[in-house]
């Protein structure tokens, strides 16, 4: 048995994440409460407790996720003993939850730095002028294509490679609804999503600038395993690296097809999705249907994880 760990991004969060492993593993809940002290805030009780329009304002919704996946990993270090993964990723935002894991980052860092990236990110464009799109149906060079066709001077290009067939594209409003009406004529299928930003995407530069300067800041120590980068799809294991990749992914698509198959072909055969929602476990059965995947976002989760990593 191969296992990896993959950590969810933006867009699992719920009201109540975590509750229930905070409440039974001492582990979860030192976890929550380093990252209030961080933030000088109480986070936990907005994961918890809510409300909702509070918890999914980008700001707070990065350090939540974060918190979240990094809880669920100390439960599940403490309930199943000391092991690792043979690597780790992360959709987008999770990037950060799997180089906490690995030991790149300490989790204090990464709650501020994915508080900073958040707000960056929410400023970089005027609410309402920019869009995201999932396209359902198409083959990527057809809509790498189409967003060529659709640019008009303004910017629009996939941004997440998630899964065969979906793929979603950002950039300017105009520019995806020219985008999306383009993906229906050519009998696949477009849904705009509800976001607050074009995410990966090139007006995404100012925020990716930010982000640069604020990690001059953090320390990046070896890593334990290598955590494969949103940016290229590979395993990097060079703490140098780190940085870099980060600030790249900002902007860049996210390959998570790519990201998914390489573990495949790395011959890993479990995949714990750490964190809460089960997103990425459908992605990884419509990407790799020989990977079995088990969500591990609460009590129930860590108790099936645990009995697979004895068995």
């Amino acid at each position: 048995m191969r296992v990896a760990w993959c950590f969810p991004g933006q867009g699992s969060q719920q009201v109540g994440m975590g509750r229930d492993v905070a409440e039974a593993f001492p582990a979860a809940r030192q976890v929550f409460e380093r990252a209030d002290n961080a933030l000088g805030e109480k986070l936990s009780a907005l994961c918890f407790e809510g409300p909702e329009e509070t918890l999914t304002l980008t700001r707070n919704t990065q350090p939540a996720i974060v918190t979240t996946s990094l809880a669920m990993l100390a439960a599940l270090r403490a309930r199943a003993n000391a092991f690792a993964p043979v690597s780790a990723a992360g959709h987008s935002l999770g990037e950060y939850s799997a180089l906490v894991a690995s030991g790149a980052l300490s989790l204090e860092d990464a709650v501020r730095v994915t508080r900073l990236r958040g707000e960056a990110m929410q400023e970089a464009v005027p609410a309402g002028a920019g869009a995201m799109a999932a396209v359902m149906g198409l083959a990527p060079e057809k809509v790498v294509e189409i967003c060529q066709e659709a640019q008009q001077g303004e910017v629009v290009s996939p941004a997440n490679y998630n899964a065969p067939g979906q793929i979603v594209i950002a950039g300017h409003a105009a520019a995806v609804a020219r985008a999306s009406k383009l993906v229906a004529e050519r009998q696949g299928k477009a849904i705009v999503l509800k976001v607050s930003a074009p995410f990966h995407c090139s007006l995404m530069a100012p925020a990716a600038q930010k982000l640069a300067a604020c990690l001059e800041t953090v320390a990046v120590a070896p890593l334990a395993f290598p955590v494969v980068a949103n940016v290229d799809a590979r395993p990097n294991q060079e703490a140098r690296r780190v940085k870099e990749l980060l600030v790249q992914q900002v902007d860049h698509p996210v390959r998570w097809e790519e990201t998914v198959r390489h573990m495949a072909e790395s011959g890993v055969t479990h995949i714990l999705e750490i964190g809460p929602g089960k997103v990425l476990a459908g992605l990884v059965r419509r990407i790799a249907k020989e990977i079995e995947v088990v969500s591990v976002g609460n009590v129930e989760g860590i108790e099936a994880a645990a009995k697979l990593l004895a068995s």
